[in-house]
């Protein structure tokens, strides 16, 4: 993939809050895809004027690759990992496979600008990502949400991502935005599931994709503990609890085993599909609205 509008200003916004884009490593190696009108108009958002020709340059620089626009960001050594040498990478790594030694803890920040969701052994590669960050450092990305199906490997949910950047891991999710794919789209921030309680989900008439915001804030072991859905740890705990306590759960009332002919249940599934929101605002707050803080 590469990075559209959305993307260059949410990089515009990180940089603003204080993520450090000295060395960056981007796993692919990313293309610019917006025009030079619309780069113009994002950076002057952020207070940053540049002239067209600079912009022009920008764009057309590296046959469109993004390494020219890092230096806009501060960037002093823009580094890339691809699994072929096809586009140019300055590593020719597979992120399937563990990172070298001299790669760990050497870039301020790892951007995914949409390449993880090709990779078939995704816990190593996150991983990769993870160890490849200095202290301190971030992780940016940028992922297929919804409506991807094949394009990759992969479709992610909030939830992984909520459940790998965690303080047990060494790291503190900061922000993760969801928008679709159209230029005017709206931005909505999403909420961690295990905090309000319910699991985020989300349909979406466009291509979605998720944006993540994670800061490395200590070099702990990571995943000594296996990730779980935090909808189900809550189940199984309670349930544990109960085992403990002596409560005896529930059994279904006799009303609800009564059998119910199919096509009730069918005009039942449809009126519950239908009068469900595309977007549940517990989980996703609009940003536009509420302000990208």
């Amino acid at each position: 993939m590469g990075l559209n509008v959305h993307d260059i200003k949410f990089l515009l916004w990180a940089k603003k809050k204080g993520v450090d884009f000295t060395k960056v490593v981007t796993i692919g190696r990313q293309k610019l895809y917006l025009d030079v009108n619309a780069m113009q108009s994002v950076l002057s958002t952020f207070g940053m004027n540049e002239s067209k020709n600079k912009l022009e340059a920008i764009l057309s620089d590296q046959k469109g690759f993004a390494e020219p626009f890092f230096k806009l960001l501060g960037t002093t050594e823009a580094d890339s990992i691809d699994a072929s040498s096809y586009e140019g990478a300055s590593h020719v790594l597979d992120m399937n496979q563990p990172i070298k030694e001299n790669l760990k803890g050497k870039f301020s920040v790892v951007i995914d600008g949409g390449s993880l969701e090709h990779v078939f052994n995704f816990p190593v590669a996150i991983r990769n990502c993870m160890e490849m960050i200095q202290p301190s450092g971030h992780f940016i990305g940028i992922v297929p949400c919804n409506n991807f199906m094949g394009h990759g490997f992969y479709q992610f949910s909030p939830e992984l991502f909520f459940r790998i950047f965690t303080e047990q891991n060494g790291f503190q999710m900061e922000k993760m935005v969801l928008y679709e794919t159209s230029p005017m789209a709206r931005w909505y921030e999403v909420s961690d599931p295990q905090k309000i309680g319910k699991r985020a989900e989300v349909r979406t008439r466009r291509n979605t994709l998720l944006i993540i915001l994670a800061r490395k804030v200590a070099v702990k072991p990571l995943f000594e503990t296996v990730p779980q859905q935090s909808d189900y740890s809550a189940i199984w705990q309670k349930r544990e609890a109960n085992k403990q306590n002596g409560t005896v759960e529930p059994s279904p009332s006799a009303v609800s085993q009564i059998p119910i002919p199919f096509f009730l249940k069918k005009i039942y599934w449809n009126l519950k599909e239908a009068a469900q929101p595309r977007i549940h605002l517990e989980a996703f707050k609009e940003i536009q609205k509420t302000g990208l803080k």
